[in-house]
């Protein structure tokens, strides 16, 4: 097949088949947000590069490698967004709507771009649920985050299989001086530490923290501590937020090396982690960013948040066989006509049917066809039941009502009824 009739490596289709686990996942976190008061916003998905590179900073992995930039037209520099919080903090920014210390507990969805080594759980093109909450710099809305995810993680049936991990950054300042310590730690064993650490040592120290290779992990066990450079005022918030999670009762492990990949968390990080993924473990984080806004341009303005990959979590539910029966059925109920003037009365009739039962999935067999055939058209649809529209049906008015599923003996309901009869057995279960 011609390389261009082909998606791009790490941009992946997502087929019909797939589609409505996926919607299921999307519509259970959209419920959750709308019942804990969170507004939906959308931005665009292509900003100006200059953006990222004054929030991300551009010693980090994003800006240095990842992020897919472009000259248009006009010979502006633009990028297809890497994160949603920037875009979040620009959009919010621009419309005024976190001025004058307006809270916004603000949500979005959409596409994001890194430019990575694709491979299981992580792509070039991957999907992303993000919160963001301005003007409220108290544990409690970190705590409502996190428990937010809690209640989701139990909706979902995935509780079990997740944990979370927790560590303070502290102030900018106090990050500084503990910063300071480190470098001044593993510069003294450089030689000890694999290459990609000894480059971060240059631009970006804590990110040491979370390497994976185990000649480093080693000299890092005696390595200082970011909690013995907390300031008060962080050492206070941590206190308070573990404190209501302990209330919640949701369990949580203190993770010293968790440092986050972008430079503009302070305070509060954390991370919900798995180990029924493989390498790519991470399944939603965040944290606050008390500065960020600041950094951009806009006025002191606190913000917490926290970004979940949708591909991961997908991949979690059917790794743990979490998807709801109705989920993989996409039909309850097939009609089956035959003969032109049983399709064109099958056709009103599944249209009444559709008024009074709004969410039953209801599909009409398009075009001629024998009775084998169609009804092994229905079989394939996974629907639950079969109604059958014939010649005899027609002449009483009535309809055959199949089960297709399990036992259950054909029956003939009149038209009149039909919504109903469709109502105890599909709709109420």
């Amino acid at each position: 097949m011609s390389k261009s009739l082909q998606a791009i490596r790490g941009m992946n289709d997502i087929l019909p088949e797939q589609t409505p686990l996926w919607r299921y996942f999307e519509g259970t976190v959209a419920r959750l947000l709308d019942n804990y008061g969170y507004k939906q916003i959308r931005m665009p998905i292509v900003e100006f590069t200059e953006l990222f590179k004054r929030s991300i900073r551009e010693v980090t992995d994003i800006v240095e490698t990842e992020m897919y930039t472009l000259e248009d037209r006009n010979g502006d520099c633009l990028t297809l967004r890497p994160e949603g919080t920037a875009a979040c903090v620009r959009a919010v920014l621009e419309h005024g709507i976190t001025g004058g210390g307006q809270v916004q507990k603000l949500w979005y969805i959409g596409p994001m771009f890194r430019h990575e080594r694709p491979q299981k759980g992580r792509y070039r093109q991957f999907h992303q649920i993000g919160l963001e909450v301005f003007n409220l710099d108290g544990p409690d809305i970190d705590a409502e985050l996190i428990t937010m995810t809690w209640r989701l993680w139990g909706e979902l049936g995935i509780r079990d299989a997740v944990k979370l991990e927790l560590n303070s950054l502290g102030t900018s300042e106090s990050r500084g001086r503990y910063r300071e310590a480190l470098v001044e730690y593993l510069s003294a064993h450089h030689d000890k530490l694999d290459e990609d650490s000894q480059r971060r040592l240059k631009t970006n120290p804590l990110r040491v923290l979370d390497t994976k290779n185990a000649d480093t992990q080693a000299v890092l066990v005696d390595a200082p501590k970011m909690a013995d450079y907390l300031d008060d005022e962080s050492r206070a918030h941590f206190e308070g937020l573990k404190a209501r999670l302990d209330a919640v009762g949701i369990p949580y492990v203190l993770n010293p090396k968790l440092v986050r990949g972008l430079d503009y968390y302070s305070k509060t990080v954390f991370e919900w982690v798995t180990d029924k993924l493989g390498a790519q473990g991470t399944v939603c984080a965040g944290g606050r960013y008390d500065g960020l806004v600041e950094q951009m341009g806009g006025k002191p303005t606190t913000g917490v948040g926290f970004a979940m990959g949708i591909e991961r979590l997908v991949l979690m539910l059917e790794t743990l066989e979490q998807i709801p029966e109705e989920i993989s059925r996409q039909v309850d109920v097939y009609l089956c006509a035959f003969g032109e003037e049983a399709e064109l009365a099958g056709l009103a009739l599944a249209e009444r049917v559709r008024d009074q039962l709004p969410n039953l999935r209801l599909q009409v067999n398009a075009g001629a066809g024998s009775f084998k055939s169609q009804f092994k058209k229905a079989d394939k649809s996974g629907a639950l039941y079969a109604l059958i529209l014939g010649d005899d049906e027609m002449a009483q008015q009535v309809v055959g009502f199949k089960p297709l599923r399990g036992q259950g003996e054909q029956q003939s309901i009149a038209w009149d009824a039909l919504a109903a009869h469709l109502a105890t057995c599909v709709v109420q279960g």
